[in-house]
C-alpha cells in the first residue's frame, strides 16, 4: 500500500433515510489525517462543509455518521429550509400560506362592527 493508510467508510442504512442506495469505496488518508467524502455521498446525504459527523471506532472498523439536529429546519445555501420528512405538495403549501395570511389580515382589520 506504498505506507498510506486507508479509512474504510460505513454508512448505515439511516444516516440515509431518503435512499437506499450503497458504496462501497476506499478512500486515502492526506497527512494530515483527512479523507474526502465523495461528492455524491456528500450530495446524497446532504452534507455540506462544516456539518458535525460523529465518529465511532470498533476493531478495525470507523463508522461516520452525519450529526442531526432534532429541528427539521436547516440552512442550506443561506436559505431556512424545514425538512419534515414528508413531501408537502405546492397546492397544500399555496392552502396553508393563504389560511395564514387571511387570518393575519382579520387579525389586523380588528372585529367587524
Amino acid at each position: 500500500m506504498n505506507g498510506c493508510w486507508v479509512a474504510m467508510m460505513v454508512f448505515d442504512k439511516w444516516s440515509a433515510p431518503l435512499y437506499d442506495s450503497i458504496m462501497n469505496t476506499t478512500v486515502t488518508l492526506d497527512k494530515a489525517g483527512r479523507v474526502v467524502i465523495p461528492k455524491i455521498l456528500r450530495d446524497e446525504l446532504r452534507l455540506e462543509a462544516g456539518d458535525a459527523l460523529s465518529l465511532e471506532a470498533e476493531g478495525e472498523r470507523l463508522t461516520l455518521r452525519p450529526v442531526r439536529s432534532a429541528s427539521p429546519l436547516r440552512r442550506e445555501h443561506g436559505v431556512w429550509v424545514f425538512r419534515g420528512g414528508k413531501k408537502i405538495s405546492a397546492m397544500a403549501t399555496d392552502e396553508v400560506l393563504r389560511d395564514i395570511r387571511e387570518k393575519r389580515d382579520r387579525d389586523l382589520r380588528g372585529p367587524r362592527t
